[in-house]
């Protein structure tokens, strides 16, 4: 009863006061299923991918950490292919650092800055750990093409056939070019004296 009491108020809490670029909430009726989304920060690989992440609340909740895992794949040193995340806060001491006092908002926060500052020191992925390190700019050329691939949404609205773009870009620069002649004819002849 606890357990539903806390996640109760911890969810209202989420949805009136949600941490900046961090959305939660409850998968139809189940209690302790939930899913986040996690919006990458600016000036990282991760800009403009929505990440979309699963909660899982074991039965002695808030005496044992959340389960959380990754749904949208990325390219982190911390975080592995099977969306499984590196966090102290994800685990119970000794090795790690849940507290009762800590919450779904603040675990949520910590991802989203373990995103944008990865510790290469304590990774899950030992490969991209060492690019992370030796050869940084690799890695963030292969984070952004992850984010584009799998984070990034694509238009869902009117879809536009590669023939109705060109179509429509052929349209524009005969158009330009209509305009361009028209100023050209509309311009003032300069006549020396």
């Amino acid at each position: 009863m606890q357990r539903i009491s806390r996640l109760k108020r911890e969810l209202e809490l989420l949805s009136a006061e949600p941490p900046p670029g961090v959305s939660c909430w409850q998968m139809e009726e189940r209690v302790d299923e939930l899913q986040a989304q996690i919006i990458g920060g600016a000036s990282t690989p991760y800009e403009g991918g929505i990440f979309t992440l699963e909660i899982k609340i074991p039965e002695r909740y808030p005496f044992e950490p959340p389960k959380m895992s990754f749904l949208t794949p990325i390219y982190h040193p911390n975080i592995d292919n099977a969306g499984r995340i590196c966090l102290d806060a994800l685990k119970l001491p000794p090795k790690g650092a849940w507290r009762p006092s800590l919450n779904i908002s603040t675990v949520l926060t910590s991802i989203q800055l373990l995103m944008a500052e990865p510790n290469p020191d304590d990774p899950l992925m030992a490969d991209i750990s060492s690019e992370f390190k030796y050869n940084k700019p690799l890695y963030l050329e292969k984070a952004k093409k992850w984010t584009a691939e799998h984070a990034i949404q694509k238009n869902m609205g009117c879809v536009e056939t590669e023939e109705k773009a060109l179509e429509n870009k052929n349209k524009t620069a005969h158009k330009r070019e209509a305009l361009t002649e028209q100023e050209n004819l509309d311009r003032p002849k300069k006549v020396c004296m």
